[in-house]
């Protein structure tokens, strides 16, 4: 114990997050950040009341923050720093269109991160995440394997999920992966799905794979139709408490992310969604596996099509 864990942001998927952190019981403290006046508190009040009923001692502390950077000293020692600030997609939305409202927001928490918590592992999922984890690196100055960001883990998340219903197996026997960026541009890896260890393309034809990988590619958006107002949160709030688990227990553990690329599948100097081993540095390295021509080419592609955009950030 000893740890402690910041949540930037308390709307649904902030809260949700921070939930989940204090129900693995690892951490000592979760504090949850908002700039909305008392909301955090709130929240964080209503969480610990559930710790009995949970078994959870961990205790979680709400902080409203203000303009100049206010209440930002509570988030002081945080080991990992997840940040969920900004606004979610509306109907017919892209991620896209969050790009400048949601920098200015981010760059202001990265100015605030580097301040208070110079030394934490920072996990961004305010979208469009691709861009964010690049102007969130920049803003704090931080190494690149400190910053990274939340995608492939709720992507193939997703695409497990779809594989399962469509082939009515559980969960547990589908294992799929999916690279590249979050949004247009994702990659899902058909060549390194299985369900109980045979090969999917075995179990499914090609048309139905494409088909389940466009649902995953348009699965935020799906959700955010039928909401009507916000965004998906339960499955991505689980994705980034279990990246923000595995840099606290230092566990090594292989999860696709968006990280700092610099070499490998011959892709350089851009944030993409990679495989990657995560420890209490962050990103200890990225692995590079197997991918079919056409997976290749498709990463290369999603590199190209960020690429361009973070470039843009610097600037935001």
């Amino acid at each position: 114990m000893g740890k402690k864990v910041t949540v930037v942001g308390a709307g649904f998927y902030g809260s949700t997050t921070a939930q989940r952190l204090a129900e693995y019981d690892i951490f000592e403290t979760v504090v949850l950040t908002d700039i909305i006046d008392g909301k955090p508190a709130g929240l964080a009040l209503d969480i610990n009341q559930s710790r009995s009923i949970e078994g959870f001692e961990t205790k979680v502390i709400g902080v409203s923050t203000g303009p100049n950077g206010e209440g930002y000293e509570a988030i002081e020692g945080s080991d990992v720093v997840v940040v969920t600030a900004g606004l979610p997609r509306k109907p017919g939305m892209s991620r896209m269109d969050l790009l400048e409202v949601n920098a200015k927001i981010v760059r202001q928490v990265a100015e605030n991160i580097a301040k208070y918590a110079p030394n934490a592992v920072v996990i961004i999922v305010s979208n469009p995440v691709d861009e964010m984890t690049a102007l969130a690196q920049l803003a704090t100055q931080f190494p690149k394997n400190r910053v990274f960001g939340q995608a492939g883990v709720l992507d193939t998340a997703r695409f497990t999920n779809f594989i399962a219903e469509e082939l009515n197996v559980p969960v547990k026997s589908v294992k799929a992966l999916t690279l590249g960026s979050h949004g247009d541009t994702m990659v899902p890896v058909p060549s390194r799905c299985t369900v109980d260890g045979k090969p999917l393309s075995e179990l499914l034809p090609a048309e139905k794979i494409e088909e389940l990988v466009v649902r995953t590619r348009n699965g935020g958006a799906e959700v955010v139709a039928l909401l009507k107002t916000g965004s998906a949160y339960y499955a991505p709030s689980a994705a980034a408490a279990r990246m923000a688990k595995a840099v606290a227990e230092d566990s090594g553990e292989v999860v696709p992310v968006c990280a700092w690329v610099d070499g490998e599948y011959g892709i350089s100097g851009v944030y993409l969604g990679v495989e990657a081993e995560l420890g209490a540095t962050g990103i200890r390295k990225v692995v590079e596996d197997k991918l079919t021509d056409s997976e290749l080419a498709g990463l290369k592609e999603a590199a190209e099509a960020v690429r361009a955009k973070q470039a843009d950030v610097a600037d935001l």
